[in-house]
């Protein structure tokens, strides 16, 4: 199985390397600005012409917003623009051309209904103090040295790693991967380099296969398993917060940028933001690898894994709740078992975004109209069932699984489901003409490496 994934290694640099990436990550920020710019002319002059009653045939010529226009009107222009620009790889301007390509391309998108999501603007000049650097190769000489301890990129030569480049270069030396281009960024103060890889993944199969496990994230526990276990939420924010308000309090004391008088920072203000970008950044590398070891885990050890489509920007309109949501992490939990499963042979069930699993009792099936968050406990009023209830919501969702296969396979439609929550009754799946009903004997296999989305509804 092909399949394309980033390798990341931190960066030792010297001053002298430093300096010469901050470079090409300028150029790539002049090229971009420049671009911008040119593409704003034309649509103010155009615009204007219109106010004036010019005809659309005599309006200033507009030009093409795809890559190779402009990087063929970069080249044209580029000993004006730039003299110096033979000092830097042309892959540094390539990069901020493709972002601006790409840019444009998202915008028009949305303007046409072609992309959905969030609303995306019209693309900004970036500036040399807020921006992050990074510049991209997609061509030249790109490798890994044969002490696994260094990478060779075009003009910037060859770079010290931090750590060892091992997984990668077993698989290059194989000839199981091929590396596609290669991204220097700053992140939290440290140099990283990232190469993009198409890898051929050996097939690979869950340690049980059969195994059917509902997963309910949430803020006490990170994730509550239908099999009882309960993976606690180390709160790395949370735990962090001391410091960083006591960093964040030292910064509001150094003289910082004023853009409203052109005021520049104080060198004491940048180490200081240094400082707490670093204490941020150790926060976030915290949740990542919390996070990738709990989705490896699940992923190569259960075939069905069954979550919810949860409503993450409604809930963090809870201003009590805000903050440790989004330490948890949900829709990373969910990004990162969307493609593990796929990796390792097994599937991922979505359940609809308005499937009342912690209403519903996972002993009989009866639905409750109301459940405070303040009950952590789901008594049931019909059978007497007493469950914790995160565990009798990820039982909910484990049991979706197996109405999933007896509905028919093959991915069914995850909206449709009515927000209101009605008294009894059993949650069904929503399946095609001619599939085994649910109740019935006989099941659809599942389907290996498939997110699939279940509706539900409770009738």
């Amino acid at each position: 199985m092909k399949t394309v994934q980033a390798y990341r290694f931190a960066l030792d640099l010297t001053p002298g390397q430093e300096r010469n990436v901050l470079a090409h990550a300028g150029a790539a920020r002049l090229a971009h600005n420049w671009a911008l710019a040119r593409v704003k002319a034309v649509m103010d002059q155009r615009a204007a012409e219109r106010t004036y009653g010019v005809t659309d045939e005599r309006l200033t010529p507009a030009f093409s917003w795809s890559l190779p226009t402009l990087r063929k009107m970069w080249n044209a222009a580029k000993a004006q623009v730039a003299p110096w620009w033979a000092e830097c790889s042309k892959e540094a301007f390539n990069t901020g051309l493709d972002a601006l390509a790409r840019a444009l391309k998202n915008w028009v998108d949305f303007r046409t209904g072609k992309r959905k999501g969030r609303p995306v603007g019209f693309p900004r000049f970036k500036s040399r103090r807020r921006v992050t650097p990074s510049v991209r190769f997609t061509t030249g000489a790109i490798r890994v040295e044969p002490d696994r301890m260094h990478v060779v990129l075009p003009r910037l030569g060859r770079l010290k790693l931090h750590e060892s480049a091992r997984k990668l270069a077993r698989r290059l030396d194989n000839g199981t991967a091929r590396t596609m281009s290669a991204t220097v960024r700053r992140d939290g103060g440290r140099w990283y380099v990232s190469f993009t890889v198409e890898v051929d993944r050996a097939e690979r199969v869950p340690a049980r296969p059969g195994s059917v496990v509902g997963v309910d994230v949430g803020i006490r526990h990170l994730a509550v398993l239908s099999t009882g276990e309960r993976v606690d939420n180390p709160r790395h924010l949370t735990a962090a917060q001391t410091r960083l308000r006591q960093l964040g309090r030292s910064l509001s004391r150094k003289i910082g940028p004023d853009r409203r008088i052109g005021q520049r920072p104080s060198k004491r203000w940048e180490r200081a933001a240094a400082r707490l970008g670093r204490a941020h950044a150790r926060v976030a590398a915290l949740r990542r690898d919390g996070l990738h070891k709990l989705t490896t885990r699940l992923t190569r050890e259960h075939g069905t894994i069954v979550v919810e489509d949860l409503n993450v920007p409604g809930m963090l309109a809870n201003r009590r709740l805000a903050r440790h949501i989004a330490d948890a992490g949900f829709a990373e939990i969910r990004r990162q078992l969307a493609y593990k499963t796929s990796w390792n042979g097994g599937r991922l069930l979505v359940a609809e975004r308005w499937y009342p699993s912690s209403k519903t009792c996972s002993g009989c099936g009866a639905v409750k109209a109301k459940l405070a968050l303040s009950e952590r406990e789901y008594h049931c009023e019909v059978c007497g069932l007493v469950m914790d209830r995160d565990r009798n919501a990820a039982a909910n969702l484990a049991a979706l699984a197996a109405e999933f296969d007896t509905a028919g396979s093959g991915p069914v439609a995850a909206r449709g489901a009515d927000r209101k929550t009605r008294l009894g009754g059993q949650v069904a799946v929503k399946r095609e003409p001619g599939t085994t009903p649910v109740g019935q004997t006989g099941t659809v296999p599942p389907q290996v490496g498939t997110t699939d989305h279940v509706l539900a509804k409770a009738h």
